[in-house]
C-alpha cells in the first residue's frame, strides 16, 4: 500500500454487510407472512433506532426488533415473534467475507466489527462461520448507547483501536453507514451488492465496489 492511504485497520458493519438475512426472511414466511415483510420490518427497526438516537434515547437491538415486528406483523403472538427473532443468531456469512478478510490479513491490516446489534451475537456469528480468527475486536453500539450513523459509535471504534480516523476504514453495504463514518473522519468503503445505487444525499464513499473483495482491493490500492 502507498503511504498516501496506509490503513492500519478496517472496521466492518455486521448485519447485511457480513451476514445476510435470508434465514430471517424464511422464518417470516414460515409464520405465514409475505416475502416483502423482511424489508419493511428491518427498515422500520433501523428507522426507530435512528429516531431514538436523534432524541437522546436508546434501546438495544433486541428491543427494537421485537417492537418493530409487533407493529409490522400484529397477528404474530409472542412465541412466533421469538421464533423469528431467534434467527438473528443463525445468520450466514456472505461468500465475499472470507476472501476480503484474508486479503486484509495478508497485508497485516487489523480487522474489527461495529454493529447496531449485540457484540455477543456478533461473536457467535463469527465463531459459527469460522471467521472469528480474523477479527481482533467486536464492538457494539450497546457500549455507548447510541445507534449508528451517529458519529459517536465510529469515534468509539477509533478509541478502542487507538488509531486516528485516517488510518481506519469503515466498510458497509449501507450508504447511511458510510455517511456516518465519513462524518466521524474515517476512510470509507461501500459495497453495492445490497442497495445497488448509492444515495446521492449522502457523502460519497472513498472506495466502492460490487462486493467486499472489490472494496478491500480498492482500499489497499495506492492513491498516488
Amino acid at each position: 500500500m502507498s503511504d498516501a492511504r496506509r490503513l492500519d485497520a478496517v472496521v466492518f458493519d455486521v448485519v447485511e454487510t457480513l451476514f445476510g438475512l435470508d434465514v430471517v426472511d424464511d422464518a417470516l414466511t414460515g409464520v405465514g407472512l409475505a416475502r416483502s415483510t423482511l424489508e419493511v420490518f428491518f427498515t422500520r427497526m433501523l428507522r426507530d433506532g435512528f429516531a431514538l438516537g436523534c432524541t437522546g434515547a436508546y434501546r438495544p437491538f433486541a428491543d427494537l426488533a421485537d417492537a418493530s415486528l409487533t407493529v409490522v406483523a400484529p397477528t404474530l403472538d409472542e412465541a412466533q415473534r421469538r421464533t423469528v427473532l431467534s434467527e438473528f443468531g443463525e445468520l450466514t456469512a456472505h461468500t465475499d467475507v472470507r476472501p476480503a478478510f484474508e486479503r486484509l490479513r495478508s497485508e497485516g491490516v487489523r480487522i474489527a466489527t461495529l454493529t447496531n446489534g449485540s457484540a455477543t451475537n456478533t461473536a457467535h456469528l463469527l465463531q459459527r462461520s469460522g471467521l472469528a480468527e480474523f477479527v481482533e475486536l467486536v464492538m457494539s453500539v450497546d457500549e455507548i448507547q447510541v445507534w449508528k450513523p451517529h458519529p459517536a459509535p465510529y469515534r468509539h471504534a477509533l478509541s478502542q483501536l487507538n488509531l486516528a480516523g485516517g488510518r481506519v476504514a469503515m466498510v458497509a453495504v449501507h450508504a447511511w453507514d458510510i455517511h456516518g463514518a465519513h462524518a466521524a473522519g474515517l476512510v470509507t468503503g461501500w459495497a453495492s451488492r445490497q442497495e445497488g445505487v448509492y444515495a446521492t444525499v449522502f457523502d460519497p464513499p472513498d472506495v466502492q465496489g460490487a462486493d467486499l473483495v472489490e472494496v478491500v482491493e480498492g482500499l489497499m490500492a495506492p492513491t498516488s
